[in-house]
């Protein structure tokens, strides 16, 4: 494949603070003549490709590192134009300098994703491919981490082109029918053919939507906020699940006044750990904020976990978080069963688990608990699936859906074959969208411009 010509950019592509290497990467034509201009050991130009070479970073007489440099030659890199990579000491300073002496000669600063933006635009990737790049790099788990691999190596991709290969053939096939009928019947034969090719479409898309819950939770994690009145060891299990000191805990009522946001592994599972404030009436203003943060938490958090303490009586608070997440994917913890109960438990739900957060009694069954919520108990991930997992896809995806739904529409009305097929096209299209066969420039722009800066 051909390669589109582009200027020579370049970026740090490791993130900047003290490290045992730093990298700074170009891409581009004239990225092995720029990197020659200032290293000094072996010609560059004369190097072979994916090849790895011993100098120094110098700027005219003044040696800024000792680096080692990557020279790889097109087509056979990432954004299928010649590639340097200068390895140098992964220092804040040492890197600027490098990267700005690079630009003083000839190279242009990249901007956010737009290597990975050339190698879709070089036919390296597709969208869907690139998107699952930035997956990769955000994963918070190692099963988010193997869905967005299998993306990246085309899982998705194969599916959504061989669907669209089929709906191509279909609508051939029905241009064939309109435009050299043989029968008196066409138009019957054509209108069954339809209904067949779209039910066996929807039906493809319908299950690929059915992993999108498990995909985006395993993308994204679940926004999880721990609510209770104050003392009731929410700040305990929050730290417990973290297995850190992250929440100050005291005896003392009140003592969370904001919320503290962390993420943590379930099981493979990624959690989004919101401590909340307790809610409870103050009359202290800091707290008075902290307790409206919880509320709104509360509302948009995909699960909540209600902690109550099983030492004291339930109280008015008790019941009024009972009946503010009722509607929730909710899980009630009864906290301290190592202390003597004095609760009443005829009021709470009767799926409660009893826990005590001090010496991790019980925590193994809030991991099965939010199983069975979320993936009712069906493993986590199917190792040869194709998970659903990006918003974008998943809209994309429900579109496609609605337009096959048109198709049998305009079928039950009875509507001509070749405005039917209308219909069929625009799912084609929206296909399409997902692997970037049929996105707009802007949509490009957009999705690449969410990339770090260097990737």
């Amino acid at each position: 494949m051909i390669t589109k010509e582009f200027d020579t950019i370049a970026a740090i592509s490791t993130p900047l603070g003290e490290g045992a290497i730093g990298i700074v990467r170009l891409s581009g034509s004239d990225a092995i003549a720029i990197a020659d201009k200032v290293f000094t050991g072996k010609t560059l130009t004369k190097c072979a490709s994916h090849t790895l070479n011993y100098g120094h970073i110098a700027d005219n007489t003044r040696v800024l590192d000792e680096v080692m440099v990557g020279v790889m030659r097109a087509p056979k890199t990432f954004t299928r134009e010649d590639i340097i990579e200068i390895n140098t000491h992964g220092g804040i300073a040492v890197m600027n300098e490098i990267l700005q002496l690079i630009l003083r000669n000839g190279a242009r600063l990249a901007e956010p994703g737009e290597f990975t933006k050339r190698a879709f635009l070089n036919g390296r990737m597709d969208l869907s491919q690139a998107e699952a790049v930035m997956d990769i790099i955000r994963a918070k788990t190692d099963q988010a981490m193997n869905i967005a691999v299998k993306q990246l190596d085309g899982s998705l991709s194969n599916l959504i082109n061989k669907t669209r290969q089929e709906i191509l053939e279909t609508l051939a096939q029905v241009e064939v029918n309109i435009d050299y009928p043989e029968y008196d019947d066409v138009e019957e034969m054509t209108t069954k053919m339809l209904r067949e090719k779209t039910a066996a479409f929807k039906n493809l898309l319908e299950n690929l939507l059915k992993t999108a819950k498990r995909g985006k939770i395993l993308r994204e994690g679940l926004s999880t906020a721990i609510i209770g009145r104050p003392n009731v060891g929410k700040s305990s299990l929050l730290n417990h699940l973290l297995g850190e000191d992250k929440a100050i805990v005291t005896d003392i009522a009140g003592t969370t006044r904001d919320v503290i946001e962390e993420y943590v592994n379930i099981n493979g599972i990624p959690l989004k750990l919101i401590d909340t404030a307790g809610i409870r009436e103050t009359d202290d203003v800091v707290e008075k904020i902290g307790v409206e943060r919880s509320r709104k938490a509360l509302d948009e958090a995909d699960l909540v976990l209600l902690v109550l303490n099983a030492n004291e009586p339930l109280t008015d608070q008790d019941r009024q978080l009972l009946a503010l997440s009722e509607n929730s994917n909710r899980i009630v913890l009864l906290n301290k069963m190592d202390l003597p109960q004095t609760i009443d438990t005829a009021e709470l739900p009767h799926d409660v688990i009893k826990i005590a957060v001090i010496n991790a009694t019980n925590i193994e069954q809030i991991e099965e608990r939010i199983n069975a919520l979320f993936f009712e108990n069906a493993g986590l991930v199917e190792q040869d699936a194709t998970y659903l997992s990006n918003s974008r896809h998943i809209a994309l995806i429900e579109q496609a859906l609605e337009a096959l739904d048109a198709v049998n529409s305009g079928l039950d009305l009875g509507m001509p074959v070749d405005l039917v097929q209308v219909d069929m096209t625009r799912t084609w299209e929206i296909l399409g969208e997902i692997t970037g066969d049929a996105a707009p420039d802007e949509l490009i722009t957009q999705l690449f411009s969410q990339f770090c800066l260097g990737k």
